[in-house]
């Protein structure tokens, strides 16, 4: 088995360091699985992916950065990753002093076939000033958040650290909301409670969005819808269709298509 890789990368204050491009842009085949050290750039940063998965790491949020759905982030925002062997990775870095960020925060991007065109234009070398100039204006005016972002905020409470390592570790785990109120001695209100105040959602949706990220990276890896339902608990493959669409917007079928 292949040893994974950790990269460490500088942190940059936004700006910095001034570059002498409006967009530069960057591919490459991941051959094995990488981790990225907590970083932060002196650009807004586009990532996203031409195959498979990966995620980015940013204070308690884990975001899921797919062929369709990228992520934006700002200048000067620290953040770490993951990619597993065989990801084909893109990323495009924006000087900060010719293009105002989309947004304050981080946040998905979607990757529509026009963009990605786009972005394919502005990394030819073949292009003269004006064509570059052109391109790189299309490219700012097509970005946007993306309707749906593939975000999982983790709990960072000591109380919920037992549901979190469970359903992360296992996300076939089916114990319930009750059975951990048991385990863990607290009302089931208790943790409700919790899990809304950390993450904005109830244990029941935590639960699910959990599952839908893990089930994004075994879709990535072309694995059978069927085989994705089981061993992200659910008994049948509709029941897991309706909440992956829930969470990402499309059913699992389209997903793993793109």
């Amino acid at each position: 088995m292949t040893r994974p890789e950790s990269r460490r990368l500088p942190l940059y204050e936004a700006g910095e360091i001034e570059v002498p491009f409006v967009i530069a842009g960057h591919s490459e085949l991941i051959d094995r699985d990488t981790h990225w050290e907590e970083h932060s750039h002196p650009t807004h940063e586009l990532l996203w992916n031409e195959v498979g998965t990966s995620r980015a790491m940013i204070g308690s949020r884990i975001y899921t950065i797919t062929p369709s759905i990228g992520l934006w982030i700002p200048a000067g925002i620290a953040h770490s990753g993951w990619s597993p062997g065989g990801t084909r990775q893109r990323a495009a870095h924006f000087g900060i002093r010719r293009v105002p960020s989309i947004s304050p925060d981080p946040v998905a991007v979607d990757i529509s076939s026009l963009l990605r065109l786009l972005l394919d234009r502005v990394d030819s070398t073949e292009l003269d000033d004006r064509s570059r100039e052109t391109a790189e204006a299309m490219v700012i005016d097509v970005l946007q958040p993306a309707a749906h972002e593939l975000l999982l905020r983790i709990p960072e409470s000591a109380m919920l650290q037992p549901v979190v390592d469970a359903v992360r570790t296992d996300p076939a785990d089916a114990t319930t909301l009750v059975e951990w109120s048991t385990r863990l001695g607290v009302s089931t209100r208790t943790i409700t409670r919790q899990f809304t105040s950390e993450t904005g959602m109830g244990f029941t949706r935590w639960s699910v969005a959990a599952r839908a990220q893990h089930a994004i990276v075994l879709l990535g890896e072309g694995r059978e819808i069927d085989d994705v339902a089981a061993a992200v608990g659910y008994r049948s493959a509709s029941s897991f269709g309706t909440a992956f669409r829930r969470v990402t917007g499309m059913t699992p079928g389209r997903f793993r298509s793109q």
